[in-house]
């Protein structure tokens, strides 16, 4: 059978990934939260017809870089981030012979659902 992911979560191996995951969700968020904080001034600067070089370009480089850093650790885990706000994420597993996704949502305390492959977050299902 072919599948559709090289890497299955079990659940433990998931819920053994979850503190880097919160790490890293969480390390996304503040970027995230920096980079529109200077898009904002790199905006205000580029309304005012100020020079927009230096500093704030600079740093917003820096914070995208950052970003693409952390998104590259989810994909090297092959752990998918389907909406970062939310901090949902999916583990590709199997049921039976079936691929599916364990399915996680940043303020859930456990890993408790999953779902199959196409359903997306309205096709969860306990575990």
């Amino acid at each position: 059978m072919a599948y559709r992911f090289s890497k299955h979560y079990t659940l433990a191996e998931a819920r053994a990934m979850m503190p880097k995951i919160r790490e890293w969700l969480e390390r996304m968020n503040q970027l995230r939260h920096e980079y529109a904080e200077i898009s904002r001034r790199v905006d205000s600067m580029m309304n005012a017809q100020s020079d927009v070089g230096g500093n704030s370009v600079n740093q917003s480089i820096k914070l995208l870089s950052d970003i693409q850093g952390i998104l590259g650790e989810f994909k090297k885990h092959e752990i998918h981030v389907k909406d970062a706000d939310r901090g949902l994420v999916d583990f590709p597993s199997r049921r039976g012979t079936r691929e599916v996704f364990l399915c996680w949502e940043k303020d859930e305390d456990d890993i408790a659902h999953w779902h199959e492959l196409d359903a997306g977050y309205d096709g969860r299902e306990p575990l």
